[in-house]
């Protein structure tokens, strides 16, 4: 009896099929919205209304494929590869400086002939692979502001170095300090540690971004940041020129109204809107969808937060608890900074909208962490 009891256990659980549904319902609306707001640049492009949207759906059946054979691989094989993950990170980094092409004053593609991509989209997954490996094995000292706060933090320094002066990625060096920041007071750095010097930082960078702002002329090369900032305050200040995105953003969503103007039917993103599929795709989505379409996104991207924070608080083991509470926090932090952006609430950042926004390598990359996740949900207490 004994035997057959144990051998019942053994089975295979089903993965959190409300997470599951969830991410497919996401993903769904993400293709209609990608084939919606490309459609006027690729016919202009291309000449076929349908370019962008075929390499999206290409990309998300593969996606797909690799979430199912993932969810079924077991993540605590991962932790054996944590720390070649870390080195790996930093070589993929560092190699755009000469390997990397450029796009818009930015080089953060590798092109390595049949595939362009950003390093960084498998760089953030490898660093929230290294730091729940890293937490686990050390949480005793986690309580010591120096071995618990100051180390690991140190561990993000380089590869913070490379993103700010190589990729000129300020957005993505936000995001990853930030995840690994929820995932260390998740392993237990006391929250003081955080807020004092979130306290320091904030008096450091205000004082270092006025002093900026008073000896740097607009026009000078390297400003943009400057720009973001000050288009962000008063974008109608320069409406032609930095201010014209998130211009033309609010003027889709307040057009949009309550239920929408009807789906295909935007006027913004014929070319009023730069990349409309990208990054402001949300934007075109309130434009077509309404008021009532933005809110049921935003409930989706809830239900996928709680259902990961679920299975993270139930995961047997700490290392299965801190890699879902990272691979969550990550979709999390994306889908509230890009709706912040075309909403005008936070200078722009160039964060794109997960599930969403055109791009079939990050596409790939982001359901593959899906298939971590829902393998943890496989092994963690009913949610």
């Amino acid at each position: 009896m004994k035997s057959q009891k144990d051998n019942t256990q053994a089975k295979e659980r089903p993965f959190d099929f409300v997470l599951f549904i969830t991410i497919l319902i996401l993903l769904a609306i993400g293709i209609v919205m990608v084939l919606s707001a490309s459609s006027p640049k690729a016919l202009s492009e291309d000449g076929d209304s349908y370019s962008y949207v075929r390499k999206q759906a290409i990309f998300a059946i593969i996606g797909i494929a690799l979430m199912l054979v993932i969810s079924k691989i077991d993540y605590k094989i991962y932790a054996k590869f944590a720390n070649i993950a870390y080195i790996g990170s930093i070589v993929m980094l560092a190699s755009t400086k000469f390997l990397g092409s450029s796009s818009k004053g930015a080089t953060r593609w590798l092109n390595l002939g049949f595939v362009k991509f950003q390093p960084s989209e498998i760089v953030k997954i490898a660093l929230i692979v290294f730091y729940a490996v890293w937490l686990t094995k050390n949480r005793d000292k986690l309580k010591d502001f120096k071995k618990g706060f100051v180390v690991p933090l140190l561990f993000i320094a380089p590869i913070a170095l490379i993103l700010l002066f190589v990729q000129n990625h300020l957005s993505v060096t936000i995001i990853i300090v930030a995840v690994i920041s929820i995932m260390m007071l998740m392993a237990g750095t006391k929250l003081k540690y955080f807020l004092i010097s979130g306290i320091i930082l904030a008096v450091v960078g205000g004082t270092a971004l006025f002093t900026y702002i008073q000896i740097k002329e607009p026009e000078e090369e390297g400003s943009f940041r400057l720009a973001r900032i000050t288009t962000f305050l008063d974008p109608w200040s320069d409406a032609k020129g930095d201010g014209w995105q998130i211009i033309q953003s609010l003027y889709a969503i307040g057009s949009g109204g309550l239920f929408g103007a009807g789906l295909g039917e935007s006027k913004q993103k014929f070319l009023y809107i730069p990349e409309p599929h990208n990054d402001f795709i949300f934007s075109v989505l309130a434009e077509e969808l309404g008021f009532i379409g933005c809110i049921v996104v935003i409930i989706l991207f809830a239900v996928l937060i709680w259902r990961g924070l679920l299975v993270s608080i139930r995961a047997k083991d700490m290392f299965g608890s801190l890699l879902a509470v990272g691979i969550t926090s990550l979709v999390g932090l994306q889908a509230i900074m890009n709706i912040a952006v075309v909403t005008s609430s936070m200078p722009n950042t160039g964060i794109p909208l997960p599930f969403f926004s055109y791009g079939g390598t990050a596409l790939v990359i982001l359901l593959s962490s899906m298939g971590i996740l829902l393998n943890i949900s496989r092994t963690a207490e009913k949610v």
